[in-house]
């Protein structure tokens, strides 16, 4: 009998897998042929292109790249924001088997310089359109080995390395550094095959199309930007508009002039759309209609989730993932409506385990750590072979890191991350169901809470966003969650931030916010 999953895409997981093309950039030339004329991409500066007009921008930059003595095996750091550019250069590095190491332009001057160090690239691209990036370029273009390269419209400057040596591993096809949610950055390989199944089997669960105009407002230099929006949407021949960084009014500007179908963002976007609504009085009736919402990259809280689609007249469904799964895991698909802030359930072609703190498997509804093994699972860590055989056992399974629960629909839902977890007092606290509840509060934009260590046991501690003018204190946030939480759930301290730190995905980096606590 046909499942759910195989009728949406329209063949077995299997056949699916057997028909991936061999690169992440094939598909474009694909839809060159089939519909040259459509739009396959727009951004911020103002460049347009139809496929056909793409496909021939990467073939000319993949010359240009050639000429430079760029080949396969070489990483060739992309040092950006969203543009037509960044595109090309992406899919002109598939062609030849080199390896995209793609970095937000906006990363701090420190971690650029670590990322640099470990990959050791053969070259290094600045796309000028960014003015991150011009200003990283600043700093380099004395050196010798530079010059710049014209990609369709657009200025790339460049450094090249003559003594990086190329790596023989095959199929790989990007190479994305986390964001140091632990304060390590580590390099994942990523293979074609990895995007492909992701950006293959998500597009049809999302129920992309041709026709749909995607808002791209992820940094592709995030794998959800990259796999779940760019490549995906390239996979299906939608239309791409690429936005350099998020703004909550440019947003909405965005989706009513170019009649955007679909988008993805963060939670903490969503947030931002909220409070910008509130401030503005926006009404429902004057957002600009949809075909589908998604969020991912974190913890979705619930009453974000409730005031999304109140105010966008849609379902915001969610997905779950992480770099190290390319990033897509699970997905809530096109064709439900769920109430709850469920992920979904795992893609087709995916096995999963949950497992206890004994590597045992803990009864349906119980909590407990995510293992996957499936197509989408990274190769390993670039030159760390100690931490890719800490997250990848003999049978290639991934231990997540994060805790879950499978509900009697076999959907799952987030608990959090297993080192995250606060234990006070004997009991464990999940951050999220926390979060969940202080976000209640309409003076909340968003929230983060983190624990601390304080002879032997772990506090919680709850750093809060307030909106604009508002004067919440933390005895009236602390008697408004009074009422939802046991007491060894409650913050101990709450510590009201300006802005909360994020990474330029928007993710909220408690590493830093852990440092702040005070005694």
């Amino acid at each position: 009998m046909q499942s759910s999953d195989e009728a949406l895409l329209g063949q077995s997981i299997s056949a699916l897998l057997t028909s991936l093309p061999p690169r992440i950039s094939t598909p474009l030339f694909k839809w060159a042929e089939i519909q040259p004329n459509a739009n396959a991409m727009r951004d911020h500066k103002g460049n347009i292109c139809s496929y056909a007009e793409l496909a021939s921008r990467v073939r000319a930059t993949q010359a240009q790249l050639a000429d430079l003595g760029i080949g396969p095996g070489d990483r060739v750091l992309l040092i950006n924001e969203n543009c037509v550019a960044l595109a090309v250069l992406v899919l002109a590095l598939s062609e030849m088997d080199a390896w995209s190491v793609i970095v937000n332009a906006r990363m701090a001057a420190s971690e650029l310089a670590r990322i640099k160090a470990h990959c050791a690239p053969r070259a290094i691209l600045y796309t000028l359109d960014s003015a991150a990036a011009a200003d990283h370029w600043q700093l380099e273009n004395d050196q010798p080995g530079t010059g710049q390269l014209l990609v369709g419209e657009s200025n790339v400057a460049y450094v090249l390395h003559v003594d990086s040596v190329a790596d023989n591993t095959p199929g790989i096809a990007n190479l994305i550094y986390t964001t140091g949610t632990t304060g390590d950055p580590k390099g994942v390989m990523l293979t074609h095959r990895n995007i492909l199944y992701v950006a293959a089997v998500t597009s049809v669960l999302r129920g992309m199309r041709n026709d749909d105009r995607i808002y791209g407002v992820l940094p592709v230099s995030h794998v959800f930007g990259l796999a779940a929006v760019f490549l995906a949407s390239i996979y299906v021949g939608a239309e791409l508009v690429l936005a350099d960084r998020f703004d909550a009014a440019q947003t909405f500007k965005t989706l009513a002039a170019s009649r955007i179908t679909g988008m993805f963002g963060v939670p903490t976007m969503f947030a931002r759309l909220l409070e910008y609504a509130n401030a503005n009085q926006l009404q429902p009736e004057t957002i600009p209609r949809l075909r589908f919402l998604y969020s991912g990259g974190a913890p979705l809280d619930p009453d974000i989730k409730a005031n999304t689609e109140k105010l966008f007249s849609i379902t915001l469904r969610n997905a779950y993932g992480m770099t190290e799964s390319g990033p897509t895991i699970c997905q809530v698909r096109f064709n439900e409506r769920p109430d709850s802030c469920t992920v979904g359930r795992p893609l087709p072609g995916l096995s999963v385990k949950v497992l206890n703190e004994a590597a045992k498997p803990v009864p349906q509804g119980a909590v407990g750590e995510l293992h996957v093994q499936g197509p989408n699972i990274m190769h390993g860590y670039f030159r760390n072979p100690q931490a890719t055989a800490a997250v990848l056992d003999a049978e290639r399974y991934l231990n997540t890191g994060d805790l879950v629960r499978f509900d009697e629909h076999g959907q799952m839902h987030i608990a959090g991350r297993s080192k995250e977890l606060i234990i006070h007092s004997g009991f464990n606290v999940y951050p999220p169901e926390v979060e969940a509840v202080i976000s209640r509060h309409p003076d909340v934009v968003i929230c983060a809470v983190v624990g601390k260590e304080i002879n032997g046991n772990e506090e919680v501690i709850a750093y809060v966003q307030r909106t604009v003018n508002s004067t919440l204190n933390a005895e009236e946030l602390t008697q408004f969650v009074k009422p939802e939480l046991a007491a060894y759930k409650r913050p101990a301290q709450i510590i009201f931030l300006d802005s909360l730190p994020t990474a330029p995905s928007g993710k909220v980096l408690k590493h830093q916010l852990a440092r702040l606590i005070t005694a």
